[in-house]
């Protein structure tokens, strides 16, 4: 890994919001594509930050600053891989279930996810059924992840599978579900395809998911 590449996965590492926007634009103007940027630069580092997180030696906080570093990265970069048509590894689209506003979880989920190479469509909070459905619809995704934060709302979790059957869609994702109420028994007995504790497994989950794990 060259030196600029290295100084971007150790600025993810570190959340380091100062230094990661220029850090890629130098990248970039030493002639390293997006993706390359993207692969072994910002990937590495968020590799690293899931396995510390993990483990238990970093803290949300800690996570949560190392996922704004490399968005602020993927802000930059996001433009380019378009233009170069450059394949995720997968496509999610996530939301908070209907009747609840926590995001905080799902938001980070979202951005570690991107940072694995995945393309993130987010729904936002107080997602219901229909609209997970029509999501469905319109942008073909490989996985849904739904979270919830109170029990009050894990039912909606169930509705939302029971609607993608209903629509005939349900065969065409995976359905990974987490939060802070929600447990493995839980998924088993709603037909959700996984469970995930945190951000850093939910990405771990989602990559098994398309075989990229």
């Amino acid at each position: 890994m060259s030196d600029i590449l290295q100084s971007i996965s150790q600025a993810v590492i570190d959340g380091d919001l100062n230094e990661i926007g220029e850090l890629t634009e130098d990248a970039l103007d030493d002639g390293n594509s997006a993706e390359t940027i993207l692969n072994e630069g910002l990937m590495p580092g968020m590799d690293y930050v899931g396995v510390e997180f993990r483990a238990g030696r970093m803290f949300v906080p800690e996570v949560l600053r190392s996922a704004r570093a490399m968005q602020t990265a993927m802000d930059i970069l996001r433009p380019l891989l378009i233009a170069d048509n450059v394949q995720m590894v997968g496509k999610i689209i996530l939301g908070t279930v209907k009747g609840d506003l926590h995001d905080i979880g799902k938001n980070l989920v979202g951005m570690m996810a991107e940072g694995a190479g995945f393309e993130i469509k987010d729904l936002g909070k107080n997602v219901d059924p229909d609209t997970f459905v029509n999501a469905v619809k319109e942008y073909e995704p490989d996985i849904i992840g739904m979270s919830a934060l109170l029990t009050t709302t894990m039912r909606s979790m169930e509705h939302t599978i029971k609607a993608l059957e209903e629509a005939g869609l349900r065969d065409r994702v995976k359905v990974m579900i987490g939060g802070a109420p929600v447990t493995q028994d839980f998924a088993n007995k709603i037909g959700a395809d996984g469970y995930a504790s945190n951000a850093s497994s939910a990405v771990e989950l989602a990559k098994q998911f398309v075989g990229a794990a």
